[in-house]
């Protein structure tokens, strides 16, 4: 494995910020990104933004859209919200467009029938078919918690999308769902185009990378071709009680990660 690089979503970093009564501007939140040690970050990059990571040396590594994919494509009004974001990401080096399956109406979770799932698919192949010219990939981001869930959205892009269309493997989302990340990337290596990492006891996340049921080692030899970000997305919710701040967790996991790809036998993280 030869990944571009180690980045970091953000959704935890402002979860925890709320959570420890941290007032944060961008610069605050990037700063504390650049002092964890990633190469990247994964977010919308405004000119604002841009410039902020452009100072502190950091990479856009992706953006992440949520989207009620399973919609008919006319009400998805992708002009509007996402082909902006698509074309900022472009502009700043990024190559991954990773799509979140929304839920139409998140106050009432429904099950997806195998009509979504080909819909789902449909409308991921003509979004992947928008964004090409652009220079992006779309990936689907699993977010299911659930097994019948976590396997239509598979579904939607194994059997219903264009091989164009690719997975970002949120490794969390996946064992809380009853699923087997390390499974996963073993069966479809070729169509992962990112990941998501966090460990999980359970349904609840650990602090960090160093501990938890998902064997990351192992994760990584399960892809050896991958040359994609690694992208943490460590979650401290209220569910866990962490003894350390997200800056110092997501540090332990960068260093952890450098680690695991620095052991004899793998390749080392190149962080262009």
């Amino acid at each position: 494995m030869t990944p571009a690089g180690i980045s970091t979503a953000l959704y935890g970093w402002t979860e925890r910020y709320q959570r420890d009564g941290v007032e944060w501007d961008w610069a605050r939140l990037y700063g504390d990104c650049a002092a964890a040690g990633v190469d990247a970050v994964e977010t919308d990059p405004s000119p604002e933004k841009l410039a902020i990571l452009t100072d502190l040396g950091l990479r856009v590594s992706a953006s992440y859209v949520g989207l009620p994919l399973t919609l008919p494509f006319g009400r998805l009004a992708v002009e509007d919200s996402l082909l902006p974001i698509a074309e900022r990401l472009s502009a700043a080096g990024g190559r991954d467009l990773l799509l979140n399956a929304d839920l139409v109406d998140w106050s009432k979770p429904v099950q997806k029938s195998d009509d979504d799932a080909r819909r789902q698919g449909e409308n991921l192949s003509r979004i992947a078919e928008l964004v090409a010219p652009l220079g992006l990939s779309v990936a689907l981001h699993n977010h299911a918690a659930d097994p019948h869930n976590a396997e239509q959205d598979l579904r939607s892009v194994l059997l219903h999308s264009d091989p164009a269309v690719r997975l970002c493997l949120d490794i969390g989302w996946a064992h809380v769902a009853g699923s087997d990340p390390v499974g996963i990337v073993r069966a479809h290596a070729e169509r992962v185009q990112a990941f998501h990492l966090r460990n999980q006891r359970g349904a609840v996340p650990t602090e960090d990378l160093l501990s938890g049921e998902i064997d990351i080692r192992a994760l990584l030899d399960a892809a050896p071709g991958y040359s994609g970000w690694l992208t943490l997305e460590l979650w401290h919710p209220d569910t866990m009680r962490p003894e350390r701040s997200m800056l110092e967790d997501t540090r332990r996991s960068v260093e952890h990660l450098r680690a695991l790809l620095a052991e004899p036998g793998a390749d080392q993280v190149r962080g262009e």
